[in-house]
């Protein structure tokens, strides 16, 4: 059996207070390279794996531009996300739970970046594929 995992952003959060208080440009706004809807898949096959590429090219769906979409043709997932997503896509790589136990499905994981002001939430899900 092969799999794949599909990640999609659920939405792009902002918390204006704490960019004010807290960082440099008080007004730098929600995250610049993600949007909410994109899709993304990491797979492993045909001698390609899009996991060791961080996520370059593993866009399939977007309402931006895919240029300026990290994980698209000429970006890599942010190193914020990609630290936080990561473990999940790889577990999903290899045919293993992402999170049994805590999700209601062990094929899936809600997760989030690290940014504190201006988080990406994203949903991870491995997807079984018959040989």
């Amino acid at each position: 059996m092969k799999h794949r995992v599909k990640v999609t952003v659920l939405d792009t959060l902002l918390y204006e207070d704490l960019q004010r208080e807290y960082c440099q440009n008080p007004c730098s706004g929600k995250c610049p390279v993600y949007n909410k809807g994109d899709v993304f898949v990491f797979y492993r096959e045909d001698g390609k794996d899009s996991f060791w590429q961080c996520g370059l090219n593993t866009l399939v769906s977007t309402e931006g531009d895919p240029k300026e979409i990290a994980g698209g043709p000429d970006k890599p997932f942010c190193s914020e996300a990609w630290d936080a997503i990561s473990r999940y896509i790889y577990t999903g790589l290899q045919g293993g739970s992402i999170m049994k136990g805590w999700m209601k499905e062990e094929n899936t994981m809600i997760a989030c970046c690290s940014d504190g002001t201006s988080p990406v939430i994203f949903k991870i899900e491995r997807i079984d594929i018959s040989d």
